[in-house]
């Protein structure tokens, strides 16, 4: 077995420091008019309590580890970004919930535990290809997150005091998130916990609905023999995530806890496809971390640049420091994945393989929406299952970008939602989301290829 990660002072902040990343390009930061303020906020920030704990972070990573290895399964996910209004019990509930019913299908089919890490409680951040849109018109700043400035078009203008509102809303998220898990919401036999009602209609309803009643028995059955009890099946373990976008925000959050270093505003961050250049700020500033560190991976990425990057990120080669998210396109992903699981198995890095389906098949209506096709999300899913069977290695997780309500943003899946719907209740602020059906449709599909490895 692969060393568990535990990050020794020197492995990775050689020079480093929590604010050395100043002297690296930052991209996509936003730029503040009163830098008075922004330094009042940064240095409050600072003085605030942590959102997590060391040692909660350092079992995700031995849980990553694991599932490297192929004894656990990841699945990571949540909104694209979170918008401040949705800081609420309904909305949080309903994420946790879908969350956990695609983990419990995934767990049944593959007989293995599920590492559930949310993208939740600080993804208030997104970067952005224009710096600029049209609306009604008139050209505005792009949309970046409610940390940084308001949705409407008169609140573009970037506010320091935004950070606070995030940091105290990502408190107030996490916060219900332990009161729920801790008081029996993620118990299998909540009331409400399986209702497939919004699948009634799907061709595999049935199968889907008996899937559903085999968990349940099998609950009651070790009950009844007494190798469960009702403590155990209501609590579970679970990691809040997000985008380590803005710098200056995710320094605040640095604590040192004896010789390593934590951001513990989150028990794992991820840099994204735009921001891992090499010589870049964001690389800079997650190469000192004890964090595990996600690292989103598109077309353009050489196999060679993977392998220098997980040396920055980890060169003591620990197990379940890097995950390698892979966001490929249904077209490209068979051929690029063998690749990238090549360059870093030469090199002897252990990594984390997940795949994210939903980036790499974006698409634009002629109507303006921005849409995701549910067969191509599976197409990627399937041929990355099967890329990774071909390598040798060993894809670990699925990452995706979801909601619990019926939104009509993906096109596809059973309910056979097509892009004359797409307007029907679009509701994404950013990207488009698997609604709640199309999300445990995925997971039923994903647990169908488990259950035959």
């Amino acid at each position: 077995m692969m060393t568990p990660f535990h990050q020794s002072s020197a492995e990775s902040t050689h020079n480093w420091n929590p604010d050395s990343w100043r002297s690296r390009p930052a991209l996509h930061q936003p730029e503040y008019r009163d830098a008075r303020r922004l330094s009042e906020v940064l240095d409050l920030l600072e003085s605030l309590p942590p959102l997590v704990f060391p040692g909660e972070v350092d079992r995700l990573a031995v849980e990553l580890a694991d599932a490297s290895e192929g004894s656990r399964f990841i699945l990571h996910g949540g909104e694209c970004v979170e918008r401040f209004a949705d800081c609420n019990e309904a909305t949080i509930a309903n994420r946790i919930r879908i969350l956990l019913q695609m983990s419990i299908i995934l767990t049944h089919a593959a007989r293995k535990p599920v590492v559930r890490i949310g993208r939740m409680a600080g993804q208030f951040f997104k970067p952005r290809s224009r710096q600029t849109e049209i609306i009604d018109g008139q050209e505005v700043p792009t949309y970046k997150g409610d940390a940084v400035h308001g949705f409407e078009t008169t609140q573009r203008e970037p506010d320091p005091s935004r950070l606070l509102q995030g940091y105290f809303r990502a408190s107030a998220t996490l916060n219900y998130i332990r009161a729920m898990i801790a008081g029996g919401f993620a118990d299998l036999h909540h009331p409400d916990y399986w209702n497939l009602r919004d699948m009634e209609h799907a061709p595999r309803y049935t199968e889907y609905q008996g899937i559903v009643e085999r968990v349940q028995d099998a609950i009651h059955f070790m009950e009844s023999f007494g190798g469960l009890d009702r403590g155990t099946v209501g609590g579970v373990d679970f990691f809040t995530s997000h985008e380590a976008l803005h710098l200056a925000y995710e320094q605040s959050l640095t604590r040192r806890d004896g010789e390593k270093w934590y951001n513990l505003g989150a028990h794992m961050l991820w840099i994204g496809d735009r921001t891992r250049g090499l010589d870049g700020a964001h690389l800079e500033y997650l190469r000192g971390l004890s964090n595990p560190v996600g690292v989103k991976l598109g077309p353009d990425t050489a196999p060679d640049d993977l392998r220098d990057l997980c040396r920055i990120l980890n060169p003591s080669r620990r197990a379940g420091k890097v995950v390698c998210i892979t966001r490929l396109g249904y077209r490209e992903a068979a051929e690029r994945v063998i690749k990238l699981a090549d360059a870093v198995q030469r090199d002897g890095m252990p990594v984390v393989w997940c795949c994210d389906p939903m980036h790499g098949n974006t698409v634009t209506t002629s109507g303006g929406h921005k849409t995701r096709s549910f067969d191509h999300i599976v197409s990627e899913l399937r041929d990355t299952f099967a890329a990774h069977r071909e390598a040798g290695s060993v894809l670990a997780g699925v990452h995706f970008e979801m909601t619990a309500d019926p939104v009509t943003e993906c096109i596809g899946g059973s309910i056979g939602l097509a892009e004359a719907d797409l307007s029907r209740n679009y509701q994404s602020w950013c990207d488009p989301r698997l609604n709640y059906a199309q999300s445990l449709e995925v997971a039923f599909l994903i647990a169908d290829h488990l259950r035959s490895q």
